[in-house]
Protein backbone atom coordinates (compact mmCIF):
# COMPACT_ATOMS: atom_id res chain seq x y z
CA UNK A 1 0.00 0.00 0.00
CA UNK A 2 2.87 2.24 1.01
CA UNK A 3 4.40 1.79 -2.73
CA UNK A 4 1.92 3.88 -3.88
CA UNK A 5 3.29 6.72 -1.96
CA UNK A 6 6.94 5.90 -2.70
CA UNK A 7 5.97 5.98 -6.14
CA UNK A 8 4.58 9.90 -5.61
CA UNK A 9 6.86 12.95 -6.52
CA UNK A 10 8.85 14.36 -5.68
CA UNK A 11 10.26 11.00 -4.64
CA UNK A 12 12.63 11.69 -2.16
CA UNK A 13 10.08 13.88 -0.08
CA UNK A 14 7.72 11.04 0.01
CA UNK A 15 9.84 8.51 0.51
CA UNK A 16 11.35 9.81 3.54
CA UNK A 17 7.63 9.98 4.64
CA UNK A 18 6.76 6.74 3.95
CA UNK A 19 9.96 5.56 5.58
CA UNK A 20 9.04 7.74 9.07
CA UNK A 21 5.56 6.93 9.39
CA UNK A 22 6.36 3.15 9.34
CA UNK A 23 7.77 3.69 12.52
CA UNK A 24 5.34 3.89 15.72
CA UNK A 25 5.25 7.73 17.15
CA UNK A 26 2.63 8.78 19.19
CA UNK A 27 2.74 11.74 21.75
CA UNK A 28 4.98 10.97 24.67
CA UNK A 29 6.23 7.64 23.10
CA UNK A 30 8.76 8.52 20.68
CA UNK A 31 11.40 6.29 21.77
CA UNK A 32 11.46 3.92 18.58
CA UNK A 33 11.21 7.88 16.48
CA UNK A 34 13.84 8.99 18.82
CA UNK A 35 16.10 5.93 17.58
CA UNK A 36 14.90 5.81 14.22
CA UNK A 37 16.33 9.73 13.69
CA UNK A 38 19.44 9.36 15.57
CA UNK A 39 20.50 6.03 13.45
CA UNK A 40 19.48 8.23 10.23
CA UNK A 41 21.81 10.73 11.20
CA UNK A 42 24.73 8.74 11.92
CA UNK A 43 24.29 6.58 9.08
CA UNK A 44 24.90 9.32 7.10
CA UNK A 45 27.90 10.10 9.09
CA UNK A 46 27.07 13.56 10.36
CA UNK A 47 27.07 15.20 13.60
CA UNK A 48 24.80 13.70 15.48
CA UNK A 49 22.91 14.05 19.56
CA UNK A 50 20.17 13.40 21.11
CA UNK A 51 19.45 16.01 23.85
CA UNK A 52 18.47 15.43 27.55
CA UNK A 53 14.75 15.57 27.05
CA UNK A 54 14.89 13.69 23.73
CA UNK A 55 15.14 16.35 20.95
CA UNK A 56 17.63 14.73 18.32
CA UNK A 57 19.90 16.93 16.52
CA UNK A 58 21.54 16.65 13.46
CA UNK A 59 24.14 19.43 11.90
CA UNK A 60 25.51 19.34 7.81
CA UNK A 61 27.95 21.28 7.01
CA UNK A 62 26.94 23.92 4.02
CA UNK A 63 27.68 22.66 0.62
CA UNK A 64 30.79 23.99 -1.52
CA UNK A 65 30.34 27.91 -2.38
CA UNK A 66 27.51 28.44 0.85
CA UNK A 67 29.79 28.26 3.63
CA UNK A 68 29.69 31.99 3.82
CA UNK A 69 25.84 32.02 4.71
CA UNK A 70 24.24 31.95 7.67
CA UNK A 71 23.67 29.24 9.51
CA UNK A 72 19.91 27.72 9.31
CA UNK A 73 17.77 25.36 11.55
CA UNK A 74 15.38 23.85 10.16
CA UNK A 75 12.75 22.30 12.62
CA UNK A 76 9.59 19.79 12.94
CA UNK A 77 8.46 17.85 15.55
CA UNK A 78 8.52 13.61 15.53
CA UNK A 79 5.45 13.38 16.86
CA UNK A 80 2.03 12.92 16.04
CA UNK A 81 -1.64 12.82 17.12
CA UNK A 82 -3.06 9.40 17.75
CA UNK A 83 -6.60 9.49 16.35
CA UNK A 84 -9.22 6.66 14.76
CA UNK A 85 -12.46 5.93 13.77
CA UNK A 86 -14.35 4.14 16.67
CA UNK A 87 -14.50 1.10 13.53
CA UNK A 88 -11.17 1.07 12.75
CA UNK A 89 -8.66 -1.41 14.62
CA UNK A 90 -5.26 -0.06 14.65
CA UNK A 91 -2.88 -0.06 17.21
CA UNK A 92 -0.81 2.97 17.35
CA UNK A 93 2.09 1.67 19.60
CA UNK A 94 3.08 -0.91 17.13
CA UNK A 95 1.66 -0.36 14.16
CA UNK A 96 2.81 2.10 10.99
CA UNK A 97 0.31 4.38 9.31
CA UNK A 98 -1.29 2.38 6.56
CA UNK A 99 -1.74 4.99 3.44
CA UNK A 100 -3.49 5.34 0.46
CA UNK A 101 -3.73 7.91 -2.84
CA UNK A 102 -7.29 9.67 -3.06
CA UNK A 103 -6.82 12.10 -6.35
CA UNK A 104 -4.54 14.47 -5.24
CA UNK A 105 -4.60 13.81 -1.61
CA UNK A 106 -2.68 11.00 0.59
CA UNK A 107 -4.59 9.86 3.19
CA UNK A 108 -4.34 7.14 6.37
CA UNK A 109 -6.81 4.20 6.45
CA UNK A 110 -9.34 4.79 9.29
CA UNK A 111 -6.61 6.68 10.69
CA UNK A 112 -4.58 10.21 11.43
CA UNK A 113 -2.26 10.59 8.57
CA UNK A 114 0.98 12.05 10.51
CA UNK A 115 1.38 14.60 7.74
CA UNK A 116 1.57 16.75 10.87
CA UNK A 117 4.19 17.13 11.01
CA UNK A 118 5.68 14.42 9.35
CA UNK A 119 6.48 15.65 6.13
CA UNK A 120 8.18 18.09 7.98
CA UNK A 121 10.09 15.77 9.20
CA UNK A 122 10.66 13.99 5.59
CA UNK A 123 11.52 17.09 3.93
CA UNK A 124 14.40 17.74 6.58
CA UNK A 125 15.79 14.10 6.22
CA UNK A 126 15.76 14.30 2.63
CA UNK A 127 17.54 17.33 2.40
CA UNK A 128 20.02 15.63 5.30
CA UNK A 129 20.66 12.84 3.14
CA UNK A 130 21.07 14.84 -0.37
CA UNK A 131 24.67 14.99 -1.76
CA UNK A 132 22.96 17.61 -4.71
CA UNK A 133 20.71 20.16 -2.88
CA UNK A 134 22.79 23.39 -1.84
CA UNK A 135 22.20 24.66 1.39
CA UNK A 136 24.18 26.37 3.59
CA UNK A 137 25.02 25.22 6.90
CA UNK A 138 22.13 23.22 8.60
CA UNK A 139 20.91 21.90 12.23
CA UNK A 140 18.25 19.99 11.91
CA UNK A 141 16.04 20.12 15.05
CA UNK A 142 13.74 17.32 15.69
CA UNK A 143 11.53 17.89 18.64
CA UNK A 144 9.54 15.75 20.76
CA UNK A 145 6.31 15.84 22.49
CA UNK A 146 4.88 19.48 20.85
CA UNK A 147 1.10 17.65 20.28
CA UNK A 148 0.73 17.19 23.95
CA UNK A 149 3.15 19.62 25.66
CA UNK A 150 5.59 21.30 24.00
CA UNK A 151 7.81 19.27 26.51
CA UNK A 152 10.64 18.50 23.93
CA UNK A 153 11.11 22.49 22.86
CA UNK A 154 10.62 23.94 26.39
CA UNK A 155 13.74 21.60 27.44
CA UNK A 156 15.38 22.75 24.44
CA UNK A 157 19.06 23.51 25.84
CA UNK A 158 20.68 26.56 25.50
CA UNK A 159 24.02 26.64 23.69
CA UNK A 160 23.00 23.59 21.72
CA UNK A 161 22.20 25.46 18.31
CA UNK A 162 24.43 28.20 16.57
CA UNK A 163 21.94 28.82 13.61
CA UNK A 164 20.64 32.48 13.20
CA UNK A 165 17.55 31.68 11.19
CA UNK A 166 14.83 28.85 12.25
CA UNK A 167 12.54 27.13 9.26
CA UNK A 168 9.48 25.94 11.02
CA UNK A 169 7.92 23.46 8.90
CA UNK A 170 4.99 23.07 10.65
CA UNK A 171 2.55 25.18 8.61
CA UNK A 172 -0.27 23.90 6.85
CA UNK A 173 -1.37 25.95 3.82
CA UNK A 174 1.11 26.17 0.81
CA UNK A 175 0.12 29.52 0.34
CA UNK A 176 0.96 31.31 3.85
CA UNK A 177 3.76 32.66 5.66
CA UNK A 178 3.20 32.08 9.48
CA UNK A 179 5.29 34.67 11.63
CA UNK A 180 3.33 34.29 14.92
CA UNK A 181 1.13 31.87 16.61
CA UNK A 182 -1.22 31.60 19.98
CA UNK A 183 0.64 30.56 23.12
CA UNK A 184 -1.83 27.18 25.38
CA UNK A 185 -2.68 26.24 28.70
CA UNK A 186 -4.41 22.45 29.83
CA UNK A 187 -7.09 23.73 31.93
CA UNK A 188 -8.13 20.43 33.97
CA UNK A 189 -10.81 19.97 36.21
CA UNK A 190 -11.26 17.17 38.71
CA UNK A 191 -14.01 15.85 41.83
CA UNK A 192 -15.36 12.88 43.18
CA UNK A 193 -19.05 11.91 43.42
CA UNK A 194 -20.66 9.30 45.79
CA UNK A 195 -22.06 6.33 43.90
CA UNK A 196 -25.90 5.58 44.28
CA UNK A 197 -27.87 2.09 43.32
CA UNK A 198 -29.90 2.18 40.08
CA UNK A 199 -32.95 3.17 41.05
CA UNK A 200 -35.73 0.35 40.51
CA UNK A 201 -37.76 -0.76 37.96
CA UNK A 202 -35.22 1.18 35.94
CA UNK A 203 -34.66 1.12 32.09
CA UNK A 204 -30.67 1.87 30.94
CA UNK A 205 -30.30 3.38 27.79
CA UNK A 206 -26.75 4.17 25.75
CA UNK A 207 -26.47 7.16 24.01
CA UNK A 208 -23.98 7.77 21.08
CA UNK A 209 -23.29 10.73 19.73
CA UNK A 210 -20.75 10.36 16.51
CA UNK A 211 -19.42 11.35 13.09
CA UNK A 212 -18.53 14.86 14.00
CA UNK A 213 -15.65 16.22 11.82
CA UNK A 214 -13.67 17.24 14.49
CA UNK A 215 -10.28 18.68 13.72
CA UNK A 216 -7.61 20.55 15.25
CA UNK A 217 -8.58 22.70 17.88
CA UNK A 218 -6.43 25.85 16.81
CA UNK A 219 -6.94 25.70 13.25
CA UNK A 220 -10.03 24.68 13.09
CA UNK A 221 -11.96 26.31 15.73
CA UNK A 222 -13.32 29.64 13.92
CA UNK A 223 -15.22 27.04 11.48
CA UNK A 224 -17.80 26.35 14.57
CA UNK A 225 -17.58 22.86 14.21
CA UNK A 226 -19.83 20.41 16.75
CA UNK A 227 -18.06 18.94 19.55
CA UNK A 228 -19.22 16.07 20.95
CA UNK A 229 -19.14 16.74 24.39
CA UNK A 230 -21.10 19.98 24.45
CA UNK A 231 -23.63 17.76 22.21
CA UNK A 232 -23.93 15.34 24.93
CA UNK A 233 -24.44 17.30 27.69
CA UNK A 234 -27.12 19.31 25.70
CA UNK A 235 -28.95 16.35 25.37
CA UNK A 236 -28.64 15.14 28.75
CA UNK A 237 -29.17 18.62 30.60
CA UNK A 238 -32.45 18.68 28.59
CA UNK A 239 -33.53 15.42 29.61
CA UNK A 240 -32.82 15.82 32.78
CA UNK A 241 -34.61 18.83 33.42
CA UNK A 242 -37.82 16.99 33.41
CA UNK A 243 -37.46 13.82 33.98
CA UNK A 244 -35.66 11.94 36.60
CA UNK A 245 -32.97 10.78 34.35
CA UNK A 246 -29.52 9.54 36.28
CA UNK A 247 -26.10 8.96 34.98
CA UNK A 248 -23.63 6.30 35.47
CA UNK A 249 -21.45 7.11 33.19
CA UNK A 250 -19.98 9.14 30.12
CA UNK A 251 -16.93 9.02 27.54
CA UNK A 252 -16.44 12.07 25.67
CA UNK A 253 -13.52 12.93 23.18
CA UNK A 254 -9.67 12.43 24.03
CA UNK A 255 -6.73 14.57 23.13
CA UNK A 256 -7.10 18.07 24.04
CA UNK A 257 -6.13 19.39 20.76
CA UNK A 258 -8.58 17.62 18.44
CA UNK A 259 -12.28 18.74 18.52
CA UNK A 260 -14.00 16.15 19.98
CA UNK A 261 -15.87 14.18 17.18
CA UNK A 262 -17.83 11.31 19.58
CA UNK A 263 -18.95 10.77 23.16
CA UNK A 264 -20.80 8.09 24.63
CA UNK A 265 -23.09 7.71 27.71
CA UNK A 266 -25.10 5.47 29.94
CA UNK A 267 -27.78 6.40 31.49
CA UNK A 268 -31.14 4.87 33.40
CA UNK A 269 -34.70 6.35 33.79
CA UNK A 270 -37.65 5.14 34.85
CA UNK A 271 -39.72 2.57 33.05
CA UNK A 272 -42.91 4.78 32.85
CA UNK A 273 -41.21 7.53 31.75
CA UNK A 274 -39.04 6.18 29.05
CA UNK A 275 -41.62 7.10 26.10
CA UNK A 276 -41.24 10.47 27.31
CA UNK A 277 -37.35 10.02 27.53
CA UNK A 278 -37.26 8.99 23.85
CA UNK A 279 -39.68 11.99 22.54
CA UNK A 280 -37.27 14.38 24.95
CA UNK A 281 -34.39 13.11 23.17
CA UNK A 282 -35.45 13.13 19.73
CA UNK A 283 -36.85 16.97 19.84
CA UNK A 284 -33.36 17.79 21.16
CA UNK A 285 -31.50 15.58 18.88
CA UNK A 286 -33.53 17.11 15.43
CA UNK A 287 -33.09 20.54 16.59
CA UNK A 288 -29.16 20.25 17.08
CA UNK A 289 -29.15 18.24 13.44
CA UNK A 290 -30.77 21.47 12.32
CA UNK A 291 -28.82 24.06 13.48
CA UNK A 292 -25.40 22.29 12.20
CA UNK A 293 -26.91 20.68 8.89
CA UNK A 294 -24.15 22.58 6.95
CA UNK A 295 -21.38 22.05 9.41
CA UNK A 296 -22.24 18.58 10.44
CA UNK A 297 -24.01 16.83 7.50
CA UNK A 298 -22.89 13.43 9.04
CA UNK A 299 -23.84 13.67 12.56
CA UNK A 300 -25.49 10.66 14.05
CA UNK A 301 -27.15 9.95 17.96
CA UNK A 302 -28.20 6.83 18.50
CA UNK A 303 -30.20 5.59 21.79
CA UNK A 304 -30.04 1.75 22.37
CA UNK A 305 -31.30 0.24 25.37
CA UNK A 306 -28.41 -1.58 27.61
CA UNK A 307 -27.94 -3.57 30.47
CA UNK A 308 -29.28 -1.52 33.47
CA UNK A 309 -25.95 -0.35 35.51
CA UNK A 310 -25.66 -1.10 39.24
CA UNK A 311 -24.53 2.33 40.09
CA UNK A 312 -25.55 6.17 38.85
CA UNK A 313 -24.25 9.46 39.74
CA UNK A 314 -25.44 10.99 42.60
CA UNK A 315 -28.20 13.74 42.07
CA UNK A 316 -27.01 16.78 43.70
CA UNK A 317 -23.27 16.40 41.85
CA UNK A 318 -24.70 14.82 38.35
CA UNK A 319 -27.23 18.46 38.29
CA UNK A 320 -23.77 20.37 39.52
CA UNK A 321 -21.40 18.96 36.39
CA UNK A 322 -24.50 19.66 33.97
CA UNK A 323 -24.28 23.53 34.66
CA UNK A 324 -20.60 23.36 35.03
CA UNK A 325 -20.30 21.78 31.22
CA UNK A 326 -23.39 24.21 29.63
CA UNK A 327 -21.82 27.09 31.44
CA UNK A 328 -18.13 26.79 30.22
CA UNK A 329 -17.14 28.51 27.01
CA UNK A 330 -16.24 26.10 24.10
CA UNK A 331 -15.13 27.89 20.92
CA UNK A 332 -14.00 30.91 19.66
CA UNK A 333 -13.92 33.30 22.98
CA UNK A 334 -12.19 36.27 20.97
CA UNK A 335 -11.49 37.50 17.56
CA UNK A 336 -7.93 39.53 17.12
CA UNK A 337 -9.06 42.87 16.93
CA UNK A 338 -5.82 43.96 15.04
CA UNK A 339 -5.31 41.19 12.43
CA UNK A 340 -8.44 40.27 10.42
CA UNK A 341 -10.09 36.65 10.55
CA UNK A 342 -7.70 35.66 13.31
CA UNK A 343 -9.08 33.82 16.66
CA UNK A 344 -7.35 35.46 19.37
CA UNK A 345 -8.89 33.15 22.25
CA UNK A 346 -10.56 30.48 22.35
CA UNK A 347 -11.33 26.89 24.44
CA UNK A 348 -11.74 23.42 23.34
CA UNK A 349 -13.66 20.65 26.23
CA UNK A 350 -11.65 18.20 24.79
CA UNK A 351 -11.93 15.17 27.11
CA UNK A 352 -15.35 14.62 29.31
CA UNK A 353 -14.83 11.14 31.41
CA UNK A 354 -17.22 10.14 34.31
CA UNK A 355 -17.19 6.81 35.86
CA UNK A 356 -16.90 4.57 39.27
CA UNK A 357 -16.92 8.00 41.19
CA UNK A 358 -14.56 9.81 39.30
CA UNK A 359 -15.07 12.99 36.92
CA UNK A 360 -12.17 14.77 34.48
CA UNK A 361 -12.70 17.33 32.09
CA UNK A 362 -9.84 18.52 30.05
CA UNK A 363 -9.56 21.21 27.89
CA UNK A 364 -7.03 23.31 26.26
CA UNK A 365 -7.21 27.19 26.28
CA UNK A 366 -5.33 29.33 23.85
CA UNK A 367 -4.63 33.00 23.07
CA UNK A 368 -2.07 35.10 21.23
CA UNK A 369 -2.40 37.38 24.29
CA UNK A 370 -1.30 36.53 27.71
CA UNK A 371 -3.88 38.37 29.38
CA UNK A 372 -7.07 37.15 27.64
CA UNK A 373 -5.64 33.56 27.66
CA UNK A 374 -5.34 34.31 31.66
CA UNK A 375 -9.04 35.79 31.21
CA UNK A 376 -10.41 32.51 30.05
CA UNK A 377 -8.62 30.20 31.96
CA UNK A 378 -9.68 31.98 35.11
CA UNK A 379 -12.89 31.87 33.94
CA UNK A 380 -13.25 28.25 33.24
CA UNK A 381 -11.44 27.74 36.37
CA UNK A 382 -14.78 29.95 38.45
CA UNK A 383 -17.01 27.61 36.36
CA UNK A 384 -15.71 24.38 37.57
CA UNK A 385 -14.86 25.81 41.12
CA UNK A 386 -18.63 26.80 41.53
CA UNK A 387 -19.50 23.13 40.86
CA UNK A 388 -16.84 21.54 43.57
CA UNK A 389 -14.19 20.83 41.23
CA UNK A 390 -10.39 21.04 41.72
CA UNK A 391 -8.99 22.68 38.65
CA UNK A 392 -5.28 22.74 37.89
CA UNK A 393 -3.82 25.00 35.46
CA UNK A 394 -0.76 23.45 33.47
CA UNK A 395 1.34 23.22 30.40
CA UNK A 396 1.55 26.63 30.23
CA UNK A 397 3.52 27.87 26.80
CA UNK A 398 3.99 31.31 25.25
CA UNK A 399 2.77 32.64 21.99
CA UNK A 400 5.27 33.38 19.44
CA UNK A 401 4.93 37.69 18.49
CA UNK A 402 4.89 38.63 14.89
CA UNK A 403 8.04 40.16 13.49
CA UNK A 404 6.89 41.60 10.45
CA UNK A 405 10.35 43.40 10.22
CA UNK A 406 12.45 39.96 9.73
CA UNK A 407 15.01 39.52 7.64
CA UNK A 408 13.99 36.18 6.32
CA UNK A 409 10.73 37.21 5.82
CA UNK A 410 11.29 39.33 3.11
CA UNK A 411 13.48 36.67 1.53
CA UNK A 412 10.19 33.90 1.86
CA UNK A 413 7.69 36.63 0.50
CA UNK A 414 9.73 38.20 -2.19
CA UNK A 415 11.00 34.40 -3.28
CA UNK A 416 6.85 33.41 -3.18
CA UNK A 417 6.15 36.09 -5.12
CA UNK A 418 8.83 35.30 -8.09
CA UNK A 419 7.74 31.95 -8.03
CA UNK A 420 4.17 31.79 -8.35
CA UNK A 421 3.02 35.19 -9.51
CA UNK A 422 1.20 36.56 -6.54
CA UNK A 423 2.13 37.55 -2.77
CA UNK A 424 2.14 34.65 0.05
CA UNK A 425 -0.32 35.07 2.64
CA UNK A 426 1.89 36.61 5.62
CA UNK A 427 -0.44 36.07 8.68
CA UNK A 428 -0.06 34.81 12.75
CA UNK A 429 -2.49 31.75 13.34
CA UNK A 430 -4.07 29.87 16.01
CA UNK A 431 -2.31 27.13 16.24
CA UNK A 432 0.59 26.24 19.04
CA UNK A 433 3.82 26.38 17.25
CA UNK A 434 7.23 26.10 19.07
CA UNK A 435 8.66 29.27 17.61
CA UNK A 436 7.45 31.00 20.67
CA UNK A 437 9.24 28.61 23.15
CA UNK A 438 12.52 28.35 20.71
CA UNK A 439 12.89 32.04 20.46
CA UNK A 440 12.80 31.81 25.01
CA UNK A 441 15.86 29.52 24.45
CA UNK A 442 17.27 31.71 21.22
CA UNK A 443 15.77 35.30 21.32
CA UNK A 444 18.43 36.71 18.53
CA UNK A 445 17.25 33.88 16.27
CA UNK A 446 14.96 34.74 13.17
CA UNK A 447 12.25 32.39 12.47
CA UNK A 448 9.56 31.94 10.15
CA UNK A 449 7.13 28.86 9.79
CA UNK A 450 5.52 27.64 6.29
CA UNK A 451 4.56 24.20 4.94
CA UNK A 452 2.64 22.10 2.43
CA UNK A 453 -1.63 22.18 2.41
CA UNK A 454 -2.50 19.71 4.50
CA UNK A 455 -6.67 18.98 5.59
CA UNK A 456 -8.07 17.59 8.97
CA UNK A 457 -4.91 18.01 11.20
CA UNK A 458 -6.01 16.00 14.58
CA UNK A 459 -8.61 13.73 13.02
CA UNK A 460 -8.83 10.46 11.25
CA UNK A 461 -10.16 12.99 7.61
CA UNK A 462 -6.26 13.98 7.90
CA UNK A 463 -4.65 13.80 4.30
CA UNK A 464 -1.88 15.84 2.40
CA UNK A 465 -2.28 17.66 -0.80
CA UNK A 466 -0.05 16.11 -3.56
CA UNK A 467 0.49 18.92 -6.00
CA UNK A 468 1.03 21.14 -2.78
CA UNK A 469 4.21 19.42 -1.62
CA UNK A 470 5.87 19.54 -5.03
CA UNK A 471 4.83 23.38 -4.64
CA UNK A 472 6.41 23.41 -1.59
CA UNK A 473 9.55 20.97 -2.04
CA UNK A 474 10.43 23.71 -5.07
CA UNK A 475 10.14 26.38 -2.46
CA UNK A 476 12.13 24.70 0.45
CA UNK A 477 14.90 24.42 -2.36
CA UNK A 478 14.96 28.10 -3.24
CA UNK A 479 14.92 29.21 0.24
CA UNK A 480 17.73 27.36 1.30
CA UNK A 481 19.57 28.93 -2.01
CA UNK A 482 18.72 31.97 -0.89
CA UNK A 483 19.73 32.59 2.83
CA UNK A 484 22.02 36.02 3.49
CA UNK A 485 25.29 35.78 3.98
CA UNK A 486 26.41 36.15 7.82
Amino acid sequence: MNEEIRALEPKNLWNKFADLNAVPRPSKKEERVIEFMKNFGNDLNLETQVDSVGNVIIKKPATKGMENRKVVVLQSHLDMVHQKNNDTNFDFDTQGIEMYVDGDWVRAKGTTLGADNGLGVATIMAILESDSIEHPALEALFTIDEETGMTGAKGLEEGLLEGEILLNLDTEEDDEIGIGCAGGVDVTAKRTYSQEDAPEDAVAFKIVVNGLQGGHSGMDIIKGLGNANKFMNRLLFNASEDLDLRISSINGGGLRNAIPRESEAVVVIDDFQVKAFKSELEDEIDAIKTEFSKLEPNLKVSITETEVPAKVMEAQVQAQVQKAIYAAHNGVYRMSPEIEGLVETSNNIAKVEIKEGKIEIKCLTRSSVETSKDDLANSLKSSFELAGFDVELSGDYPGWAPNRESAILTVLDDLYEKMNGERADVAACHAGLECGIIGNHYPEMDMISFGPTIRGAHSPDERASISSAKKYWKFVLEILKNIPVK
